[in-house]
């Protein structure tokens, strides 16, 4: 099963893919310091990386796809800049320059694959770009129905929308297309991460698709810490070096308490503690064994930005593009400590394999970081895609 992985970054969800069974014949990625990472992974004979073929470095806009796609392409991925659509990137939408969503429907045109899936931050669920969504999804539906000279994007999607409601059955190149917001942290990544993921398949293949369910659950969480105390227990705290509940919780936890059901699935969300706590602190001479493993100075709280507890999932970690990664890059100690997590174990939170290297400053390292789709959760959705692919007719 042949992709071409697009907007690749550091490789989270190439990597996703390619555990999942995807064999890449191309990966696009314009930033230097990304495409150094991939290479240098490359070499150094990283599990599932050590076949990939050199990225290409370069802006999407003057890629050739047809030229890339040589010889057949089963699957389009990527994680189109999600800076138009976030609240950091100014959230501009379809006025920014950066919005690559036309590169990743030109993708598809060009290649004609049994399938995509493309990745973006929950902004783009926002109300003010719901008419831009629709857009983004009828043209991925249609996608050779395309705009005409000077036609601006609202009239085409008139056009598109005419399309849709007048068609009795399917004609040309189209695709079934759904998408969905995932946490993260429900699929067992250690971190609340919510993002938007797009997937379509050819409609002549008839397949049968929908997304993975979740298997992890924060109740379940509740319970391992509150209830049965097994949470504690996996990691060696006792009873006067637990904390005590917090006096939000503890009405839930009653409710928890009173429910058997919940014993024993889903499984409990996985917690900064779960990521980190075999490595050495990043301050010690241990973590010098440990690639990416340094302390980086400067850690300070201040409103909004206050570090992501350690017995909880982290929050959503930042690529910084607006500066230096803030609280959300930040690990809140026990004892009242903040510091800023180093590359490694922010790869943990991404679900990066330890002989993963990155490539960089730390603030470009944590940018790649930030960027990235986990590991874990590409894996999944990949996985999905793959089994509906293999067991679909072959329509040519």
């Amino acid at each position: 099963m042949r992709s071409i992985e697009l907007f690749a970054g550091a490789g989270g969800l190439a990597l996703g893919m390619s555990k999942a069974g995807f064999d890449h014949a191309a990966i696009v990625e314009w930033n230097s310091d990304s495409c150094e990472t991939i290479t240098r992974n490359k070499n150094r004979g990283i599990a599932h990386v050590r076949h990939w073929p050199r990225p290409l470095s370069a802006d999407a806009r003057n890629v050739d796809f047809a030229e890339l796609g040589r010889g057949g392409i089963d699957v389009v991925s990527g994680g189109p800049p999600c800076q138009p659509f976030s609240m950091g990137g100014v959230a501009r939408g379809p006025l920014d320059s950066r919005d690559m969503f036309p590169q990743a429907v030109r993708a598809v045109r060009e290649l004609q694959p049994k399938a995509f899936v493309f990745e973006n931050v929950k902004g783009l669920l926002r109300e003010k770009f719901a008419t831009y969504l629709e857009y983004v999804l009828l043209q991925l539906s249609y996608p050779t129905i395309t705009a005409r000279n000077s036609e601006c994007w609202t009239d085409h999607l008139a056009r598109l929308e005419q399309h849709k409601t007048s068609e009795v059955r399917p004609v040309g190149l189209t695709y079934n297309v759904v998408f969905r917001l995932l946490n993260a942290a429900n699929f067992g990544v250690p971190q609340k991460r919510e993002r938007v993921f797009i997937v379509g398949f050819r409609s002549d293949l008839a397949a049968e698709w929908s997304f993975p369910e979740e298997t992890h659950s924060e109740d379940a969480l509740l319970v391992a810490k509150w209830v049965t105390g097994e949470y504690w227990e996996d990691h060696g705290i006792s009873g006067k070096r637990r904390p005590k509940i917090p006096p939000k919780l503890k009405s839930r936890v009653a409710k928890l308490a009173a429910q058997n059901q919940l014993f024993g699935a889903p499984q409990r969300w996985r917690t900064v503690r779960d990521a980190i706590a075999d490595l050495p602190d990043p301050r010690s001479e241990e973590a010098r064994s440990f690639l990416n493993h340094r302390f980086n100075e400067g850690a300070r709280s201040y409103p909004g930005h206050t570090g992501s507890p350690l017995d909880e999932p982290a929050k959503t970690l930042k690529a910084g593009d607006h500066g230096v990664p803030g609280g959300e890059n930040m690990v809140a100690l026990p004892d009242g400590e903040l510091r800023y997590f180093s590359v490694r174990e922010a790869a943990r939170l991404q679900t990066f394999p330890d002989r993963f290297e990155f490539h960089g400053s730390w603030s470009e390292t944590m940018r790649q970081l930030g960027n990235a789709v986990p590991v874990a959760l590409a894996k999944t959705v990949a996985s999905s895609i793959f089994e509906t692919l293999t067991g679909a007719p072959d329509a040519g």
